[in-house]
This record gives structure tokens, sequence and C-alpha cells, in this order.
């Protein structure tokens, strides 16, 4: 008779105990050590087991802390001219979080000077990070902001992550959105590593342009969303 392996089996069985709710969302698994002398197999045997789960997307692995079950609910995100991604979650009981990875001051290329009607070569503020949901990273974003209208913009990321309260400090009560592209791409390696996925994985590119109440040009941001964990929809308001 033709026996079945032993990673097979394992996956299996914690996939049933994903699915019957015994490891829910966000929850760490047992390390390595703790599932081989539980199952009474070596380390290896383990390891394809777990793999096995992240190629079904119900785990993903985070470097030096652990294996975690998958966050199964997708969050709702409507591009509307004044929707924010963290109200948003707010609203579905989710906690948004951002990481801000880098922020510099620099030369604009061709697109971001175009996009925010400025001189070529003119300075502008570059922000890039993560946004989260109750700790899982939903995508990774870029900001460019003009430099000579928001002299003061970095140290107020410095205290804030938010552009939304950034820009309000920075005399920029309200803004929308005056134009939104959306574009099916693949994760890069980069984005893989941050966003807990694999190389090639489907993302969702989101490119806008936001402008205050007299139509100006306050931002170019692009996002990149992990696919399976957001829904956009267009709002017409």
């Amino acid at each position: 008779m033709t026996r079945t392996p032993l990673w097979t089996s394992i996956t299996e069985t914690l996939a049933a105990e994903i699915a019957g709710g015994r490891r829910g969302p966000g929850d760490k698994l047992p390390s390595e050590a703790e599932l081989s002398a539980r199952f009474g197999v070596n380390r290896h045997t383990v390891r394809r087991a777990l793999a096995e789960l992240a190629a079904r997307g119900l785990v993903h692995a985070r470097r030096g802390a652990g294996v975690f079950v998958q966050e199964g609910r997708p969050v709702d995100y409507p591009i509307g001219r004044r929707t924010r991604l963290s109200q948003n979650l707010a609203a579905a009981g989710r906690e948004a979080g951002r990481l801000i990875l880098s922020m510099e001051t620099r030369r604009a290329n061709l697109a971001e000077a175009e996009a925010l009607d400025l001189n070529p070569g003119a300075f502008v503020h570059a922000v890039e990070g993560i946004s989260l949901a109750d700790g899982l990273p939903l995508g990774m974003f870029r900001s460019v902001l003009p430099a000579d209208r928001f002299p003061g913009m970095l140290e107020v990321l410095r205290q804030t992550p938010s552009i939304t309260e950034a820009l309000r400090r920075q005399g920029v009560e309200d803004y929308t959105r005056s134009d939104t592209r959306l574009t099916a791409k693949r994760a890069t390696a980069t984005m893989a590593l941050h966003l807990r996925l694999r190389e090639g994985d489907p993302i969702l590119r989101t490119v806008s342009i936001n402008v205050d109440d007299r139509g100006r040009p306050v931002e170019y941001g692009h996002t990149w969303f992990v696919g399976d964990r957001i829904t956009l929809t267009v709002t017409p308001d």
C-alpha cells in the first residue's frame, strides 16, 4: 500500500486546525522544534509542511519571529474623493498602522514634476513605508510632496506617520483625489520581503494625485496593495 508522506499529513492536520478556528488569523504557530516533537519527525519534514501551507496562502513567515496564520478578511477600501485608508480600517474594527521606511528631500523626476505641477528639477519630499491592518502589511506606499510649499514636512512626519495629519499641520485642512489609476502588477523581491509574500505574487498598484481646495496638487502617491488582503471599490462621491 502507498503511504501518505509525513509532511502531507502534517500539512492537512494544521490546515484543518486553521479551518476549524483552533488557530485564528494572526496566531503564531508552534516553533519547528515544537512541531517536530509533536509529530515525531525531523525539522526538514516540518519545514516542507509549513512551505505547503504558505503556498496555499494559509500562513506566512515573519523573519526572526516565526510562522503566523494569514489574515483571512480582505479590507474594503473605496477609492473616493475623500476616503482615507485609516478611516476605513477603523470603521471595520481594524487597527490601522504605518511603518515609515525612508524619508528624503530630492529633485523630482519628470512624472513627479508633472503630477505636482512643478518645474523640472524642483525639490520634493519622498516618503516610503508600509500600511498595516492589525499588524499585517496591506501594501507599500510612496508619497511625494512639493518641498517648497511644505518645508517642514519631514520634521512633522517624524512626529506622526499620517500624511493627512502632517498636511493639516502644514496648513492643508482638506484635500481630495483628482485622479487615480489602478494597475495589476507582480511583487518584486523587495516588496515580497516587506509584504510577507512570494516574489511574483499579484499586487494592485494605485497611482493618485491629491489636491487642496484650490485644486493645487499636494501629493503624488503610489501604493502597492497585496491583492488578496484588500478589495478596492470605486465610489462616485
